[in-house]
């Protein structure tokens, strides 16, 4: 069931007279097991709510409606269905004591899949959650899959569970499911020979598996005991070969690239990352592969628009990433980035290898700004912070805005957009 968090005024459910903290139990005889459960449900235009009220009172709601209209009730937030495997890279594991909550959180959640395109693994779904997800044509979502040969997939899992993930891939898109795929490409472990049959057996399921992205396994000082270790620049280089063989087929086949290399492993491998046209309406944004070519476009829009010709402007950011903003100052030459400097942040909270702008904290941050300067203004990226202002550390926006003395600090998403302000 379901408890209402708010309603909506001038809605049905106000009408009704329902209030926050009522549970919805079922609809039209179907038991509402959380808030996508109740969206499917609701959309019937004859409706037998069965609802259970604050004071322990049941009712049982007769109503009629247009099939588009809604009740008018925002659920509260589902419980996470939280993952049981135990990977060889955990992310989590590689998280220090201290951060953001969110941080540790092992989500596995199909809901959250749907809804914001985060990877799951499939491994805590049985039949009916598949059936289910078929039914209501929770579309797309995204799936870590790793590997496809059943023993390799669930020795990365680290679970005796999982091995069947062709088996179900199959059933959502004969289903009508269509699916974003992933490998997080551990060298000795999913590489090499492993990679390519993951790519063909994927590729074999047809048209509904809409894309295939390949990360790098990403380890901080935390996790660094894990029987996995980073790729080395010929490996990366190896695995952004076996994607373009598989593009290359893709793009006479279907017409787009289909394959594609995460970001991180062309910056591991020492290549310039791809132009737009390689990552075709850029699906996987949020997921690291294209951001930084969109980051980039945006930065060679600023210079080209003179925002950092005359004002001193630090741009603070992880050190791979500062080598690419200098190479495209370095191109657009002097003139356009006379009053730029790139200050590359060492994250020594989660250790040198881990360089996400997401990630950097506040203290470091801080420590960037005081070992340099002057300047005009000092930008960084908005994911540094939370919705509360705060680092992942704690540090707070305000002690970066002391550090920064009579600087503006902006916190943005474009660099245009920003320094125009």
């Amino acid at each position: 069931m379901i408890t209402i968090e708010s309603i909506n005024p001038g809605s049905i459910a106000e009408a009704l007279e329902l209030r926050v903290g009522t549970r919805i139990v079922r609809i039209n005889g179907e038991v509402v097991r959380d808030g996508i459960d109740f969206r499917f449900l609701e959309a019937d235009p004859r409706l037998d709510v069965e609802v259970s009220e604050p004071d322990g009172g049941r009712l049982l709601l007769e109503i009629e409606k247009d099939a588009a209209e809604l009740l008018g009730i925002v659920p509260a937030p589902d419980p996470v269905r939280e993952c049981a495997n135990k990977c060889v890279f955990c992310f989590i594991d590689g998280n220090p004591a201290g951060v953001r909550r969110s941080l540790y959180l092992r989500d596995d959640d199909f809901r959250l899949s749907f809804a914001y395109g985060s990877y799951v693994t499939l491994t805590n779904l049985g039949p009916r959650g598949i059936a289910r997800l078929i039914e209501q044509r929770l579309s797309p979502l995204y799936v870590s899959v790793h590997a496809t040969e059943p023993w390799v997939r669930e020795r990365i899992l680290g679970v005796a569970r999982g091995g069947d993930v062709m088996e179900r891939l199959a059933q959502l898109v004969e289903g009508g499911v269509d699916v974003h795929t992933q490998v997080v490409l551990c060298p000795g472990w999913n590489d090499g020979p492993h990679l390519d049959r993951t790519v063909e057996d994927l590729w074999g399921l047809g048209e509904r598996v809409r894309s295939l992205s390949v990360v790098p396994v990403g380890l901080t000082r935390h996790n660094a005991h894990r029987p996995v270790r980073p790729l080395s620049p010929a490996e990366a280089d190896a695995g952004i070969a076996a994607v373009e063989a598989a593009r290359a087929r893709a793009s006479g086949a279907r017409g787009f690239g289909w394959a594609y290399a995460g970001d991180e492993l062309y910056l591991i491998a020492g290549r310039p990352v791809p132009a737009s046209a390689y990552y075709d309406d850029e699906p996987l944004l949020e997921n690291g592969v294209g951001a930084v070519r969109a980051t980039t476009r945006d930065f060679e829009a600023a210079l080209a628009a003179g925002a950092f010709r005359e004002r001193g402007v630090a741009v603070l950011t992880g050190a791979r990433m500062a080598g690419v903003f200098r190479d495209a100052a370095e191109r657009a030459g002097p003139g356009a980035a006379g009053g730029l400097r790139v200050l590359p942040v060492p994250n020594r909270l989660f250790g040198a290898e881990v360089t996400a702008a997401g990630l950097m904290t506040g203290r470091d941050a801080v420590d960037a700004l005081r070992a340099s300067g002057p300047f005009d203004a000092v930008l960084l990226p908005s994911t540094t912070l939370n919705g509360d202002g705060v680092f992942i550390d704690d540090v707070t926006r305000e002690e970066v805005e002391r550090a920064a003395g009579s600087a503006r600090v902006l916190f943005a998403d474009s660099f245009s957009d920003a320094l125009a302000a």
